[in-house]
């Protein structure tokens, strides 16, 4: 197997006296599509801002691409680039789609804005949206269409600066909220931005939507108190002994997990 671009190694993170991370292990390979699945506060958002350099461990040791990383991303920039999808999008409300997803480029690129202009429609077209919607604003737009805008926000970059390309997507329940049908054209949309984004680019996402885990995920790890206990391919989900797999995905109450 290939060298990993991201591990964690001995992650621990409590919020107060509560124990959220107890020395948690995992390692990213490249065009990875990992799933973390478990119960309901076990972590699992924590690990992607862990990962996303949002949040420092208390203890333990973060690499990207064999580099310790010290502190957060906005004290040292990693040697790679690392997108985020939010749970709920994240949206600035008062400001247009094309404002939204070009933000990064407005913000820091001093390219023109009719150059943003162009790169901002051309991500929308690859999410499956029109420029026309690079207009309207967040609350003129359905939940579905929310969710392409801020996959768009995540991978927009500077074309003359390809380094920039995210190389590694995290997406935070990205259906969650989401009727069956737009659902579907998230999770789609999903494996069709890992096919044609870039030959290495990799993604990991919590979810807890069965047809979003099967359908978009390839290797699956389960965190539960604090820790990773057990690592699978996604068609192991119906044949493992594991008791804590076998529990989470019959809905069952009860087995392990209290």
């Amino acid at each position: 197997m290939d060298e990993p671009i991201i591990e964690l190694k001995g992650v621990c993170k409590a919020f107060g006296s509560r124990v959220i991370l107890d020395h948690a292990d995992l390692k990213i390979y490249p065009n990875d599509a990992l799933v973390i699945v478990g119960p309901s506060g076990t972590g699992k958002s924590t690990i992607l801002r862990l990962i996303a350099g949002l949040t420092e461990p208390d203890e333990g040791e973060i690499y990207i691409k064999g580099e310790k990383r010290h502190g957060l991303i906005e004290d040292h920039q990693d040697i790679m680039t690392i997108s985020m999808v939010f749970q709920q999008a994240a949206l600035f409300d008062s400001l247009t789609v094309r404002e939204n997803v070009g933000f990064s480029l407005y913000e820091h690129s001093g390219l023109p804005r009719k150059q943003i202009a162009q790169i901002v429609d051309r991500t929308l077209e690859m999410v499956g949206l029109s420029p026309i919607t690079a207009n309207l604003y967040p609350a003129e737009l359905s939940g579905g269409m929310r969710k392409r805008v801020s996959f768009a926000r995540a991978i927009i970059f500077n074309p003359d600066k390809p380094e920039q390309r995210p190389e590694v997507i995290l997406y935070d329940e990205p259906t969650a909220g989401l009727d069956p049908i737009a659902s579907t054209v998230v999770e789609d949309l999903v494996g069709h931005l890992q096919e044609s984004f870039s030959d290495s680019n990799a993604y990991v996402m919590v979810s807890h939507q069965n047809s979003t885990i099967r359908r978009t995920g390839k290797r699956l790890v389960f965190l539960y108190e604090g820790k990773f206990q057990w690592e699978g391919d996604i068609k192991e989900i119906d044949t493992t002994d594991n008791p804590l797999v076998r529990q989470f995905f019959s809905a069952s109450t009860q087995g392990p997990i209290k």
